[in-house]
């Protein structure tokens, strides 16, 4: 087991680290930007470094600044969270290089299923099927031009390095086309470096479901079933919930198993998930893997019972896992709402400011995982979600009603938050009949 770690990270995702590490006898430090000075969850941790000012590249992407902090604390390994430097593979490198354990997979993985398109390939390899599109990069627009034409339109740019809904654009014809092939490169050299990017077919009305898998360093891999992500906006997800409730026994077990063989194939050690794109006939195809924890791993935890960030710590640690695929079970339906310092009706306009008012909700099955509190500031400068809400319960219609109850309670004032259009979707007849898909909020919305 671990010792001593740091975590890479701020906020929610920092505390919810510090929480596993302290129930399993390790030690926490933290690192902190100058805008995040004096944030309570430090106080929890075992030591706090600064690291730089508010701007990102200047502290939480700085990587010399935190392997120096990492040094400096004495540390055996890093945990990135999730965003800014969980899946960049030279910071996993670089922490390789310094004898300092990454707790995430090997860098030969990331790099592997980093890039969308290689990520592809090995999906074919292991007999999972993909969504039609290219082989490999696209370098021309004419290029796009006659794959579209040939497997049919709508298709979809897609950045090879992306994420995020990132470097996407979807074409309906060969002018659009044109034009999404332009700025999915542009915007996709932008952010990530590289311009890169593939077609696929665009899959009209699909579900996004993800399989969440654990490996370990001796060759074990479990899943620990899926989530339907469906409810996003621009690509961004939203509310999350467990089971898929469109998915039938056979189904789900030919979903797990495809992730698993993914999995398997890329040689993978530790978090990941694995997603896919499910149509109206409940065929499922693989679009990429998310190298990390994700932000809706609570909503796993609460189906299966097993917490999965002490899970990463352990198999970073070097234990292996000691039961079986059959010892993981489904209980109950899990929904998560990401509540963010949005404005919904400025077309969710960053809402930074002090919170004067804050009263989480309570009671059975429900559960906060937050950072921020009465009297806390929420900067400009960093993702805008401030907490996630998760309730637990034995039926999908008893799930929405307790989150819809819970959604009515939160109090966070007086900035404004996306918990009142959470709620209206939580109260929409389509949502509550099941009747969604990735395309629900900005058709309804």
């Amino acid at each position: 087991m671990l010792s001593r770690i740091l975590i890479a990270n701020r906020g929610e995702i920092a505390l919810r680290i510090i929480r596993a590490c302290h129930e399993l006898g390790i030690e926490a430090v933290a690192v902190y930007s100058e805008a995040d000075k004096g944030a309570p969850y430090l106080r929890l941790a075992d030591e706090a470094v600064c690291i730089g000012p508010a701007d990102c590249a200047k502290s939480y992407l700085n990587i010399p600044g935190i392997i120096s902090a990492a040094e400096i604390t004495d540390v055996e390994a890093i945990h990135p969270g999730y965003g800014f430097l969980a899946e960049n593979i030279n910071f996993a490198q670089i922490c390789r290089d310094c004898g300092i354990t990454f707790i995430g997979p090997p860098v030969e993985a990331m790099r592997l299923l980093g890039n969308k398109v290689q990520a592809r390939k090995l999906a074919r390899e292991a007999r999972v099927r993909v969504v039609p599109g290219s082989d490999g990069i696209i370098e021309q627009v004419s290029e796009s031009l006659e794959l579209a034409n040939k497997i049919g339109y709508p298709v979809i740019i897609k950045a090879a390095a992306g994420g995020g809904g990132r470097g996407m654009r979807v074409a309906h014809n060969d002018i659009s086309l044109r034009s999404a092939f332009n700025s999915a490169h542009a915007e996709a050299e932008a952010a990530f470096g590289d311009g890169s990017v593939y077609l696929e077919k665009y899959i009209v009305e699909p579900r996004h479901v993800e399989v969440q898998v654990i490996a370990d360093g001796a060759g074990n891999a479990l899943h620990f079933y899926e989530r339907d992500c469906s409810i996003q906006r621009r690509h961004q997800k939203m509310i999350e919930e467990s089971p898929c409730p469109v998915l039938d026994k056979r189904t789900r077990e030919g979903l797990c198993d495809a992730a698993l063989r993914i999995i398997k194939k890329a040689h993978y050690v530790n978090a990941a998930t694995v997603e896919f794109l499910l149509d109206e006939k409940k065929e499922y195809y693989f679009i990429e893997v998310n190298t990390r924890i994700q932000v809706e791993h609570p909503v796993t935890e609460m189906i299966t019972g097993h917490d999965l960030i002490k899970w990463q710590l352990k198999i970073a640690g070097g234990q292996t896992i000691k039961f079986s695929q059959r010892n993981i079970r489904q209980t109950g339906v899990a929904i998560e709402c990401r509540i963010n310092a949005e404005d919904p009706e400025r077309n969710f306009a960053p809402c930074p400011g002090t919170i004067s008012k804050y009263i989480p909700p309570g009671g059975p099955g429900v559960r906060v995982d937050t950072h921020v509190h009465q009297g806390w500031t929420v900067s400009g400068s960093y993702d805008s979600m401030i907490a996630k809400l998760i309730v637990h319960q034995k039926t999908r219609t008893e799930a929405i009603a307790t989150m819809r109850r819970a959604l009515r309670e939160f109090v966070i004032e007086p900035i404004k938050t996306t918990i009142p259009v959470c709620l209206d979707i939580l109260s929409h007849n389509l949502f509550v009949k099941n009747k969604i898909d990735t395309g629900f909020v900005e058709r309804n919305f």
